[in-house]
């Protein structure tokens, strides 16, 4: 019996994600929460086999999520399972220390195969995204062609433009990820130049636009 972790903070979902887990013999949910830090809590004394973790999280990321669990139950695999765009984040989890990604469109089809795939030691990803990441292989450190204008952003800078989009000040950005005002204020800079946009407006313009085409909540 192979023991499943659940975070997620849409009820709705996990409880239909654990049913799926649930109707195999040899799968067992031993925990489910809401948000990272009940996580990285619960986890260490669950010592379940594999946390499934959506990105978007209220309070600490996903990914910082992951970051944390690699370092403190580096035993735990973990699988992304999230409505965000692969093309963006599954790279960046597989790097943070994640072993799959998982759209949740598509969830109830592959969830369990990608489980399996991850506890035999292998890694699941889509086909498009299991090519990307053999072509950065391949290419090692040479520069190659992005498919969106934000794959310039580092993780960190990424979650600052996403948090900008859905509205909230730089306080509540410090205050959410444990950082400075002006820590932030240098990550939005930052942002900018990569970005090239002019100004603090066109920046929240553009990652509205962006958080809105997302679907993110």
């Amino acid at each position: 019996m192979k023991d499943i972790f659940l975070v997620d903070d849409h009820p709705l979902l996990r409880k239909g994600l654990a049913r799926t887990i649930e109707a195999e013999a040899d799968l067992n949910v031993v925990g489910q929460v809401d948000t990272a830090e009940e996580a990285l809590q619960e986890v260490e004394e669950a010592e379940p086999d594999l946390a499934i973790v959506d990105i978007s999280l209220p309070g600490m990321s996903g990914m910082e999520l992951i970051k944390r669990l690699q370092s403190r139950a580096p035993d735990v695999q973990i699988l992304v399972v999230s409505r965000h765009d692969e093309t963006l984040y599954a790279e960046r989890c597989i790097r943070a220390g994640a072993r799959g990604y998982v759209m949740k469109q598509e969830a109830s089809d592959d969830v369990v195969s990608a489980i399996r795939k991850i506890l035999n030691g292998r890694i699941f990803v889509s086909e498009e995204i299991n090519e990307r990441l053999l072509q950065s292989m391949a290419e090692g450190g040479r520069e190659r062609i992005t498919q969106s204008p934000l794959e310039v952003l580092s993780d960190r800078e990424l979650e600052v433009f996403e948090l900008t989009g859905k509205g909230a000040s730089t306080r509540e950005i410090a205050d959410r990820l444990h950082l400075s005002v002006k820590t932030v204020e240098s990550y939005r800079a930052r942002i900018k130049k990569k970005l090239n946009f002019d100004s603090a407006n066109e920046l929240m313009q553009h990652a509205v636009q962006w958080v809105e085409g997302e679907g993110s909540t």
